[in-house]
């Protein structure tokens, strides 16, 4: 066993390095190019047509839930620990300036989670029983006929999910429920399990109508409690400002219990991060934008975009913003506690946020992936698979709140960062579809300029 996971460490240090953090962000200066910069130049309309459309129940096209249900579960499923454990483990360890590289992670991966969702949608299918089934794996293999590669996503995609999107957030809430109410993990555990059972039977569905309730709302206290700190050490936020955009290029010097970090260390761990979080190049969230109601690839390709904004450039970075305003860089902690530890300084019971945030958001993941999971096994083996899948998903929940099977954890992490690799080839090649798709939308007399009328 201690083989194995010297095996994995050095490849996971490999997936996650330099090599795939480039080709990630190359990707999204790529497709952020060829679109004309649709993320920065569309940008008002687009979030006319996602924000602002939020809760519209008038959808046009064909789909099996609608554009915000689909949005909604993208985001649950990539809304998760990352977003608190992450952000500090990002900081901790690539030191304040690591902030910068995650904003410019999220600014470029805008573009390519547009692509994404826009092969989603275009080479979705639609099954026997009327579900509509999409994601890399799909538009890899209708798209460049790279059955193979296809396979490999989806192997890569179908393991992933018993780690990153089930036991470690079951351990990150039991961790939490336990370290600040004395919660015997075992109880959260079936808790949980029995909670997600609730909505995983009734398919993407019942989750779309879970997650559009609960991603505003988890969402909504997290940024208002996360501007209470901001507001009430509103004297620290130009300081902040200053210092993340100072040390993005210079590093961090030891100060206190910080150890300092370098300029390399900040782009690594401040792209990672970034990526980590709104999972932009992984090919995770076209699998649930593909069961959306629109009338335009495009149209849901937007939703993408909001995606990442509403991820990094708005959660992760109010996170951020409270651990470097309050000083808690420099207590020495990690993750979670470094995260806790800012919210406590900045603001009474300030803890708690984290609590509620771990709390909603992990379960929100599980949610998230089980569906990513199931789409991907019924790839690999037809729908029949599917059940086999849920009664295996929903005990390791169980298993992960008491800490088990952390090798799993390990090799999910990896597999995780490998499923990037199919995918990235996959939009690469297909970017001509991406190119031609977006030229349609926004031709004259197209779709774009019939909304500007309206």
């Amino acid at each position: 066993m201690e083989k194995f996971q010297a095996i994995n460490t050095w490849v996971n240090g490999i997936v996650w390095g330099w090599p795939l953090l480039i080709a990630i962000l190359g990707t999204g200066i790529y497709f952020t190019v060829q679109t004309r910069f649709i993320s920065f130049t569309k940008f008002p309309y687009i979030m006319k047509q996602t924000f602002f459309k939020m809760f519209s129940k008038s959808q046009v096209g064909e789909g099996e839930i609608t554009a915000f249900q689909a949005v909604a579960t993208a985001l649950a499923a990539t809304v998760g620990t990352g977003n608190i454990a992450g952000v500090g483990t990002a900081i901790a360890i690539g030191g304040p300036g690591a902030v910068f590289w995650m904003w410019i992670a999220a600014l470029f991966g805008m573009a390519t989670k547009f692509a994404e969702v826009v092969l989603s949608i275009e080479y979705r299918e639609k099954t026997a029983n009327g579900h509509f089934v999409g994601g890399p794996m799909y538009y890899i293999k209708n798209g460049t006929n790279m059955n193979w590669l296809a396979i490999t996503f989806a192997v890569f995609g179908a393991v992933a999910t018993f780690g990153i999107g089930n036991m470690v957030q079951s351990n990150s809430v039991a961790d939490a429920l336990n370290t600040t109410f004395g919660i015997d993990p075992f109880i959260t555990g079936l808790v949980l399990a029995t909670l997600a059972a609730l909505v995983i039977f009734g398919g993407i569905k019942a989750i779309g109508k879970v997650t559009e309730i609960l991603v505003p709302f988890m969402a909504l206290v997290y940024i208002v409690g996360s501007l209470f700190v901001i507001l009430f050490n509103i004297q620290a936020l130009p300081a902040a400002f200053v210092l993340i955009f100072k040390e993005a290029f210079t590093g961090s010097a030891a100060v206190g219990g910080f150890v300092g970090s370098s300029f390399s260390l900040a782009v690594r761990y401040g792209i990672a991060r970034g990526v980590f979080t709104n999972e932009a190049g992984l090919g995770s969230a076209p699998i649930a934008h593909a069961a959306a109601t629109t009338d335009h690839p495009v149209r849901q390709g937007m939703w993408g975009v909001f995606e990442v904004f509403a991820d990094t450039l708005i959660l992760c970075t109010l996170t951020a913003l409270v651990i470097v305003m309050t000083g808690a860089v420099e207590t020495g902690l990690d993750g979670v506690s470094l995260t806790a530890a800012a919210f406590g300084m900045g603001l009474p019971f300030g803890e708690y946020i984290v609590t509620f945030g771990i709390i909603f958001f992990a379960f929100s993941t599980i949610l998230g992936w089980s569906y990513y999971g199931e789409r991907c096994v019924e790839f690999l083996f037809g729908p029949k698979a599917t059940v086999f899948y849920r009664l295996v998903y929903l005990p390791l929940i169980v298993v992960g709140s008491v800490g088990g099977l952390r090798t799993v954890w390990a090799l999910a992490d990896t597999l995780n960062g490998l499923m990037a690799i199919p995918n990235l080839i996959g939009i690469g090649v297909l970017s001509p579809v991406v190119i031609r798709l977006t030229k349609n939308y926004f031709k004259k007399g197209g779709l774009y300029e019939k909304d500007q009328v309206l």
